[in-house]
Order: C-alpha cells, then structure tokens, then sequence
C-alpha cells in the first residue's frame, strides 16, 4: 500500500496536480497581464 500524505494524494497523484496546476496557474497570470496592459493602453496613467 502507497503511504498518502495529509492531502490523501499519492506522491505520484500530487506531481500530477502540480504539473497542471503548473500550467493553469500561468494562463492565469498570462491573461492577468494581459489585461492590466489593455487597461493602460486605453486609459493610460500619465
């Protein structure tokens, strides 16, 4: 039997999550910037 840790994921399980995680987490911060640029394009500070 594989031990699980407190999160009840296999060590395996949990660096598959972080792979996508990985991923998803900089799409966010992708379209984030994004946007912030948008938003000053249009209504520039200066």
């Amino acid at each position: 039997m594989t031990p699980m840790s407190l999160s009840g994921l296999t060590d395996q399980q949990a660096k598959e999550f972080h792979e996508q995680f990985k991923v998803t987490y900089t799409a966010f911060v992708g379209l984030a910037a994004l946007a912030h640029l948008f938003v000053i394009a249009a209504n520039p500070w200066f």
